[in-house]
Parts: structure tokens; C-alpha cells; sequence
């Protein structure tokens, strides 16, 4: 796996971040700003705590303690700690599509091309324009329930509301260089690469990651009601290699415009490699922000919000017509620009190594260390 130093954007000495790394002592919130590293963990105690602070770049200078942080050698965790871990899904119309086939398969990839193609042949696959919860697609819904094809997906793609669930639990998450799980139950599954925006417990956006939100499709394809065990399982969200902090050069904007890229290398010989862009999605991200945080839902210690996948990989793996599944072995590299890279080795989540390390063992880790009062 790459280090910390390859993991992070060619550009990293002129920005601001935020991360996680695995100290003597116990995780340590480790700032940089403009190629110098300062601990946070003085100030702070958890990168939570800093991204709450009115300017959370401010703070740097202003609170953290320079140090020497070797970035070859450095362990990367996930950089979110005590915020919820939150998705969106189907927030992309290639994404909303791959959806419905899942529904319409009830977990079975070998039926996915066919129904892949009937339903283009119904709505096309061209609904980035169609404006969510819009006269426009209040019709298009009203045509597919008339045609009998309405979806769970279609809704939350095209209707008013936005799908927002609980990825994994705070801590839950991997870093960049982790095995990343897939349940061994599962015989149809992917990555879904995405954008992760870090969000202050004021629902202030402050800066952004990368994740991979490792889903099982044959689970959900099954039922909508059994995404709790399609999505929240052991090492199944991965999350890195930083934050990148918003600043005078890197903005909202900046997210809008990113490309994804994704490349996946098996130990059968298989690859893949697609990308896309952020910006098809069909929510804005502030608009997504605020219906997951607002007057009537509240998250005090801020939030990690997957943005939703701008694709998921479809190439056939195993045999024709049968699509991508993930085989144990697997290296998955997420990367962006501006973002750096994500990357880990996939493995049966009874295999990877179990989570151990929660709130209680890091508020006890704190308190041992003198920053439980930070």
C-alpha cells in the first residue's frame, strides 16, 4: 500500500488538512498547513472537537503544537473520529439506475443485463437535468407508475426527498492502507466511490474526503429494508487519506468540479478503470447538508456525509453478463486531484480485523494521556 505521503494530492504543501494518525500513545489529530504539521491533540482531543471551532483552519496556528510527522512511515486512520458516519444514495442517475436493477433482480447478477437494457428502453439513462422533486419529474413519475415501473429508488431519485442513512457508527471507519470487508454471504457486490464532506456540528461544511462506501447488491436487491446489512459491516467503510480543509484555494466549488477516479486490480489478472464526475450529481451537496442536518435532525459532533457514487462498475468479471463482484485480494485506489488517494485490499469482513477501538477505549485513551479536558 502507498504511504501517507503517495496517498496525499500532489498539491498538499499549499493546502490545509486534517487526519488521523496512530501515535505511541494512542490516535493523534494531526493538522497540516502549508507542508507543516501541527497536533491538534493538545487543543482538541478528537479531530471532532477542531472541526466544531468557528475556523477550524484558524485554529491551527493558533492552537496546535508543531511536530515532526513522518509522512513514509506515518499509519493513517480514518480521519472522521466521534462524528456520525452518514450517506446519501442514490443521488446520481446512473447510480438511481443501477438501483432499480438491483430491485427489479431480487439479488440475482445473472439477470442485471437484461433488465438493465429494458429499462433505458423505458426512461433512458439521461436524468442528470431532471430537477429532484420538480413538475418535470412528478410527471416522469407519474408515466412509470402508470407503466407499472415505479421504484423505492425512483423516489428518493427523483422525488423531493433525499435518501440519507447511517453508514457505519462513529469510529467505525478505515483509513487509507486498511483491508476494506465484504461480507462472505454476499456473491454480488462493489466499491462506490465517493465524496465525503466533513460537516461541522452547526451544519457548516468545512472540507471534504474521499470514501468508499463498500456496498452488497445482491443484499439490498433482495430488500430495500436489509440496507443496514448491505452497508454497516465490519471494515466496510473506508475513509482518507484526509481532510482537506476549505480555505482561500481549495472551496465547495472545487468539490462540484472533481473527478473520481476508481481502479480496481484483482489477483486473477481482472481490471477495472472508470471515473466520473462529481458534478452530475442531482442534489447539490448543500442541499443534501441540510436535509440531513437541520431544525427537527441534529448531530453535535458534526458529520461525514457520503455524497453518493457517480457509478458503480458493471464490467463483467466472472462470467458474461454477470457484471463486477469483488474477489478477496482486491486492491481498490479511489483517487481525486485535489483529494489525494484511498486506497485497501479487500477481504471477508470476518477476516479483516475486528473493531475494537470505540468511543469508551478513546475517551479512556484520552483521559490516561491528560486531553479528556481539551
Amino acid at each position: 500500500m502507498p504511504s501517507l505521503a503517495e496517498a496525499l494530492p500532489a498539491d498538499w504543501q499549499d493546502g490545509h488538512f486534517a487526519l488521523r494518525v496512530e501515535g505511541p500513545e494512542g490516535p493523534q489529530a494531526i493538522a497540516l498547513a502549508r507542508g507543516v504539521a501541527f497536533d491538534m491533540t493538545p487543543a482538541f482531543g478528537t479531530v471532532s472537537a477542531w472541526l466544531n471551532a468557528p475556523d477550524p483552519v484558524a485554529a491551527i496556528a493558533a492552537k496546535g503544537k508543531p511536530v515532526q510527522l513522518d509522512l513514509g512511515a506515518a499509519r493513517p486512520l480514518a480521519p472522521f473520529d466521534l462524528q456520525a458516519l452518514k450517506a446519501c444514495g442514490v443521488t446520481y442517475a446512473r447510480s438511481m439506475l443501477e438501483r432499480v436493477i438491483e430491485e427489479r433482480c431480487r439479488g440475482d447478477a445473472s439477470q442485471a443485463e437484461t433488465i438493465r437494457a429494458e429499462i433505458r428502453g423505458i426512461i433512458g439513462d439521461d436524468l442528470a437535468s431532471l430537477v429532484p422533486g420538480s413538475k418535470e419529474a412528478a410527471a416522469l413519475k407519474q408515466n412509470l407508475v402508470e407503466r407499472g415501473w415505479w421504484s423505492q429508488y425512483l423516489e428518493v431519485g427523483i422525488g423531493p426527498d433525499a435518501e440519507v442513512f447511517t453508514k457505519g457508527q462513529p469510529l467505525s471507519a478505515v483509513g487509507t492502507g486498511a483491508k476494506i470487508g465484504v461480507h462472505p454471504s454476499s456473491a454480488w457486490n462493489n466499491p462506490e466511490p465517493e465524496v465525503v464532506l466533513a460537516v461541522s456540528g452547526q451544519g457548516e461544511i468545512v472540507g471534504a474526503a474521499l470514501g468508499n462506501d463498500v456496498n452488497l447488491r445482491d443484499v439490498e436487491g433482495r430488500s430495500a429494508l436489509l440496507l443496514g446489512k448491505a452497508k454497516d459491516n465490519n471494515a466496510a467503510c473506508a475513509i482518507g487519506p484526509a481532510i482537506r480543509l476549505f480555505d482561500e484555494g481549495f472551496t465547495l466549488e472545487d468539490i462540484r468540479q472533481a473527478e473520481i477516479a476508481l481502479r480496481i486490480t484483482g489477483t486473477d489478472g481482472f481490471s477495472l478503470e472508470e471515473a466520473g464526475m462529481v458534478g452530475i450529481i442531482s442534489r447539490d451537496p448543500t442541499d443534501l447538508v441540510g436535509q440531513m442536518i437541520n431544525p427537527h435532525h441534529q448531530y453535535p459532533d458534526g458529520a461525514a456525509l457520503f455524497l453518493g457514487t457517480p457509478f458503480s462498475p458493471s464490467k463483467d468479471r466472472d462470467k458474461p453478463g454477470m457484471g463486477f463482484t469483488h474477489h478477496v485480494g482486491d486492491t481498490v485506489r479511489i483517487a481525486s486531484r485535489r483529494l489525494g488517494a484511498l486506497e485497501n485490499t479487500v477481504d471477508r469482513t470476518d477476516a479483516c480485523p475486528p473493531w475494537r477501538f470505540g468511543i469508551t477505549a478513546l475517551m479512556h485513551n484520552l483521559a490516561k494521556r491528560g486531553y479528556l479536558n481539551a
